[in-house]
């Protein structure tokens, strides 16, 4: 069994499709040829979706997202619909991703995090606060590139994030350098997202709600206290 510790990215079904039909919104998808698994909660955001925009669809039922992918490229479906970030993955792996859009609808709300064991409560906080520590830093502006002049600011939180002050390494079991460990090496949210997943990366992904709170978007954690 395994826990969710945390939500780091915010994530929604969506529509992926070949540039050449043309079509710019899911709103134009009306009899359209869509891989879908059957009886999962994508085929039932599916149904909710097009029935609510009095649109049809023609089923062409997938053993999952790896045979829909190779089924959309063959040609014998228009629509591939899963996560979105599946279907930037799925696109960036095209021999041509510039033949593939992912359209802008997103119909559902699908929160993702990392999986930690069931019963392992150490770990569980120890990646939890990781999360929380990489999402304040880009609050306060604190990136792997100036961590090292940031130990000096005049900020608590910003002391507390870095070790300097507090004692959420060692509440965690591990070092008052805890946070400073995680920034200098991995960065904060933002520098992680941007590197692993964003625009000028393969899957080209867009911050959306992923944008901080007091930027437009949804990512918000607790102050490191």
């Amino acid at each position: 069994m395994f826990e969710f510790a945390g939500v780091n990215y915010y994530d929604g079904q969506g529509f992926l499709i070949p540039t050449e039909l043309g079509i710019k919104s899911a709103k134009g998808l009306d009899g359209a040829f869509v891989c879908i698994t059957k009886e999962t909660t994508s085929e039932l955001n599916l149904n909710d979706y097009f029935a609510e925009n009095n649109m049809a669809y023609q089923p062409i039922y997938v053993e999952g997202n790896k045979d829909a992918k190779a089924k959309l490229f063959a040609g014998d479906c228009d629509v591939f619909t899963t996560d979105a970030s599946g279907l930037a993955s799925a696109r960036s792996g095209a021999d041509d991703p510039s033949k593939w859009i992912v359209l802008p609808e997103i119909i559902s709300k699908e929160p993702l995090g990392p999986l930690v064991r069931q019963g392992d409560q150490e770990w569980e906080d120890i990646v939890r606060w990781t999360h929380f520590i990489m999402v304040n830093a880009e609050e306060a502006g604190i990136t792997s590139r100036n961590v090292d002049e940031m130990l000096t600011a005049k900020s608590k939180e910003v002391k507390r994030i870095l070790g300097v002050e507090g004692y959420i390494g060692p509440m965690l079991g591990l070092g008052m350098k805890f946070g400073y460990n995680i920034i200098k090496q991995v960065g904060n949210y933002g520098e992680s997202f941007e590197r692993n997943v964003g625009p000028n990366t393969p899957l080209a992904l867009e911050r959306g709600l992923n944008n901080l709170w007091n930027n437009g978007g949804v990512m918000y954690v607790p102050p490191i206290r």
